[in-house]
């Protein structure tokens, strides 16, 4: 059995920012790519559906969610394939900027965490946001604490003033390109990344734990997806049943609204 959960860092960051609007979107019908557009175009979210010329904000809507989540721009818009998308490099910073008006709240949470992170360094003082989420100096580390009380850790904080002439987050960390050991600079959108995914994670943690709990034979999981052993035609396991445990929200995630898909096979494969 192949389980995997379903925009998990879309819903995770709509919960954390408590962006009700998405969150509806993700208790109701789940067409984010579409409600997306529909926010941002002003366009009722019925007609952008296939055959109907609205149909193309989809794409929009579908490219916006991937890049913008995490602060990006117009090159984020290009790194995830815009430009062969069929849209066109003039009109992507309106796009972005659609986005981000569409979702104040999300652009809010960057600025509280990169506030948090940088009045931590300041003071010396734990900052605390909300969903239990705090900021606090342990061993001359940064730390940050999340939902389910695992921390993230940030060797050797510093503050600098960057090209902007403001402030400026860095740390000590391996360069993910040339694998060296050195300082690199995070602002909000990074750190928000890292949390969204740090608590997705933990998410993916909790649905394991349940489901071997319930006997179900965990072999290996991928990001988001969880591979299970079981039985041929064993009525006590079946995807619906599988879904359902990892779908059990922690107690640390109240009204994150997690959903999951998956499908049966004779060996493992993308379906």
């Amino acid at each position: 059995m192949v389980a995997d959960f379903s925009a998990i860092e879309a819903r995770v960051i709509s919960w954390l920012a408590a962006e009700q609007w998405r969150l509806e979107v993700f208790k109701t019908h789940g067409k984010i790519y579409e409600a997306s557009a529909s926010q941002m175009f002003g366009v009722p979210i019925e007609k952008i559906k296939k055959g109907n010329p609205e149909y193309e904000l989809r794409q929009k809507g579908k490219v916006a969610e991937l890049a913008l989540g995490y602060q990006g721009g117009p090159g984020a818009l290009i790194q995830m394939g815009a430009l062969e998308k069929g849209l066109t490099e003039e009109e992507l910073p309106e796009i972005v900027q659609r986005w981000r008006n569409s979702n104040k709240r999300i652009v809010d949470l960057w600025y509280t965490i990169q506030n948090c992170a940088i009045n931590c360094l300041k003071t010396g003082q734990s900052q605390a946001m909300q969903k239990n989420i705090y900021f606090s100096i342990e061993n001359g580390n940064l730390a940050i604490t999340l939902p389910s009380k695992r921390q993230l850790f940030y060797i050797a904080p510093k503050l600098e003033i960057n090209q902007f002439g403001s402030e400026a987050l860095s740390y000590m960390g391996q360069n993910q390109t040339t694998k060296k050991w050195e300082r690199i600079p995070t602002y909000g959108g990074k750190l928000t990344e890292n949390i969204i995914q740090a608590i997705a994670r933990d998410c993916l943690a909790e649905a394991i734990k349940n489901l071997v709990s319930k006997e179900y034979k965990v072999l290996f999981h991928i990001h988001d997806e969880v591979i299970c052993e079981v039985p041929k035609n064993d009525e006590k396991f079946n995807i619906e049943n599988a879904i359902e445990i990892m779908c059990h929200v922690p107690e640390w995630a109240e009204g994150l609204p997690l959903n999951a898909d998956g499908f049966e096979s004779d060996y493992y494969k993308k379906e």
